[in-house]
């Protein structure tokens, strides 16, 4: 995985350390280049106390200013040109990285990328796509979780090319399982925009297996998953929360009737298992489909592994190609006129 990936290391909670503990995770254990881009001083000192790293392919590229939480989205795009967001993206523009990774403010990072970058020719909308875990060990996608809380039909449409295609490129799946989420499998259920958007999907040459309700995300009978970004960011927060509470729970029943060495070893173990499988750091934050570049958006709250897998994900979806699938996807169903680059120069 020899891929060039641009860090955000000033995005996290706790920046800058999940992002340079994570960036030499990535660098040892995939061989991936990463840019640490932030503040120079800051970083520098945090990287002193790890001096054994000099031979891994880490370097760290200057950000005079970082886009914080609290900053108001459209102000802090604007004035910050020099934020750790914006260099980073725009290493990806100039084709100095292959992707750039993000634990920082959603909404910025969503707004810096598509004016930077631009959107691909028939992307109204980008859209940030979340890999859940399901029941029989695999993954499946819900977009949008939060890029667009207001949607119309041909959005919905649009998704689900994009993550159709992102996930045949990244999961190998030949024809992966498409649905709509709704309030019932049957086609008239939902509300005006399920009920159109229906429609338009059936007509898409994906496997559409129509309807589909919130506990089809972790079944694994359907891959991709299409919805708004208000519902999908609901149901995400949601799926977090649940997550929490049976691993609280689980872990207190496990203190409570183990009694025996064995029993305890055997119980941890499978513990240990479950943990991992409902973990989202394993799944590397979320892919913002949809734009002309790769950009990955993690929590705030990432830790090292987080950060690791983010970069991962990053250099996957660049080699993947998915980029020039999903534009040809695009294309089939509605052919767009000449292009005309949506981004914007710094």
């Amino acid at each position: 995985m020899p891929s060039v990936i641009a860090l955000d290391a000033m995005g996290s909670d706790r920046a800058p350390r999940p992002e340079i503990e994570g960036a030499i995770q990535a660098a040892r254990h995939f061989g991936t280049r990463v840019l640490l881009v932030g503040l120079e001083e800051q970083l520098r000192a945090e990287l002193r106390r790890y001096r054994w790293i000099t031979q891994l392919p880490i370097e760290i590229v200057p950000a005079s200013e970082v886009i914080t939480m609290e900053d108001k989205v459209a102000q802090a795009v604007r004035a910050k040109r020099q934020s750790s967001m914006h260099v980073g993206i725009r290493l990806v523009r100039e084709g100095r990285a292959a992707g750039f990774v993000t634990a920082g403010n959603t909404g910025a990072a969503m707004a810096t990328a598509k004016m930077i970058l631009g959107a691909l020719p028939g992307v109204d909308r980008p859209a940030l796509a979340a890999v859940f875990p399901t029941a029989i060990r695999t993954g499946a996608m819900l977009l949008d979780v939060g890029a667009n809380v207001d949607c119309d039909p041909h959005n919905l449409e649009q998704f689900a090319v994009m993550g159709e295609v992102y996930f045949r490129s990244i999961f190998g799946t030949r024809r992966p399982k498409v649905g709509l989420l709704s309030i019932g499998e049957e086609e008239t259920k939902g509300n005006q925009l399920t009920r159109e958007a229906f429609q338009l999907m059936k007509q898409l040459p994906l496997n559409f297996v129509g309807n589909v309700e919130g506990r089809d995300l972790y079944s694994g009978t359907v891959d991709v998953i299409v919805t708004d970004g208000f519902i999908g960011n609901v149901a995400l927060k949601t799926s977090e929360g649940v997550v929490n509470l049976v691993r609280a729970a689980l872990k207190e029943a496990l203190k409570e009737t183990i009694t025996r060495q064995v029993g305890y070893l055997l119980s941890r173990s499978a513990f240990i298992d479950f943990k991992k499988r409902l973990d989202h750091t394993e799944y590397g934050g979320a892919p913002l489909l949809g734009l002309k570049g790769v950009c990955i958006i993690t929590h705030g709250s990432s830790n090292a592994n987080a950060i690791k897998n983010a970069i991962r994900v990053a250099a996957e979806f660049a080699e993947s190609k998915a980029n020039e699938e999903i534009e040809k996807g695009l294309a089939a169903i509605r052919p767009v006129p000449a292009a005309v680059s949506t981004a914007v120069s710094d």
